[in-house]
């Protein structure tokens, strides 16, 4: 009797649990994903040359248009993937490239330079994924159109010893706070560098890179239905890891002139440590991001 007894116990308790499992996660579905997404410019469908990535090119408003579809294309994939809810950071020279107007009006859009995060300005862990649209190589790739990290003034950024670019720096915030990067897009080099980051990464390389400036680029149409497939894949797979913290960030900045790294050195905790490169260490990547912000974007040493 005792015996019987236990066993109905314990089936009524693994009724209970199962019924409970299932209700949490139709709960968690119903909730839905917060997503993030990053848009750089150099990395968009079509854009191949200087005069469409500044206000002052030629071709700047039609780039503006291509910019805005590779967003949409990916805000789509995202709330396909289970989204319900994503926010835009237009992240591109002035950041104030992305108009309100072209944008899918389900997303919500950060706008203008003058960040503390630039690149990934708004981002915290209340966010379910990260993707990167329109990213580029890092400074000094011998093959990767319009390669750089941050702006032309900089040679190389180490975290801790690791070169990276924009992708590796902004993978670095989003491990801060525990968010997975599960997209990107752009040429085939920065899709390369980022898979360094994040192997499981899905990757849309809309253009190949033949050098710093020529590529071949895929058909518009169907970059932006890979890049909606890849977000809406991306985001339904995602999976909050565990956020990853170092004790310390330790920068080494190399500068292609001599005056930056002389004028940061105001700054306390950086040291010259080199004519044109400096070093810091800091408690946190927040931190650590904005001060490598302010010496490649704020300084102005004319």
């Amino acid at each position: 009797m005792v015996f019987s007894s236990l066993t109905k116990v314990f089936a009524s308790f693994v009724v209970l649990f199962v019924v409970f499992v299932v209700s949490f996660g139709e709960t968690t579905s119903a909730q839905g994903k917060k997503v993030y997404i990053s848009v750089d410019m150099e990395g968009i469908s079509g854009i191949v040359g200087d005069d469409q990535t500044g206000a002052g090119g030629a071709e700047y408003g039609r780039s503006r248009k291509l910019m805005a579809e590779d967003a949409n294309a990916a805000i789509r994939g995202a709330f396909e993937g289970g989204a319900t809810e994503v926010v835009v950071n237009d992240s591109h020279g002035s950041q104030r490239n992305l108009m309100p107007e072209d944008l899918d009006p389900r997303a919500r859009l950060i706008s203008h330079s003058f960040k503390r995060h630039g690149m990934v300005e708004g981002l915290d862990e209340t966010f379910d994924a990260v993707i990167f649209i329109g990213y580029h190589a890092k400074a000094d790739s011998p093959r990767g159109l319009f390669a750089h990290t941050g702006s032309g003034v900089v040679k190389d950024v180490q975290v801790n010893g690791r070169s990276a670019g924009e992708g590796g720096l902004n993978t670095l915030m989003a491990q801060w706070y525990g968010v997975p990067v599960v997209m990107i897009s752009g040429d085939d080099v920065a899709v390369e560098q980022q898979k360094e980051w994040t192997p499981a990464v899905k990757g849309v390389a809309v253009k190949r890179a033949i050098n710093m400036r020529a590529v071949e680029g895929k058909p518009l149409a169907e970059a932006r239905k890979e890049i909606q497939a890849a977000a809406r894949e991306g985001v339904a797979a995602a999976r909050k890891p565990a956020r990853e913290r170092l004790a310390s960030y330790k920068v080494r900045m190399q500068l292609r002139n001599f005056t930056i790294p002389e004028v940061a050195t105001a700054f306390r905790e950086v040291q010259l440590v080199a004519p044109d490169t400096v070093e810091f260490t800091r408690e946190s990547m927040p931190e650590a991001y904005r001060i490598i912000r302010v010496l490649y974007r704020f300084i102005n040493p004319d």
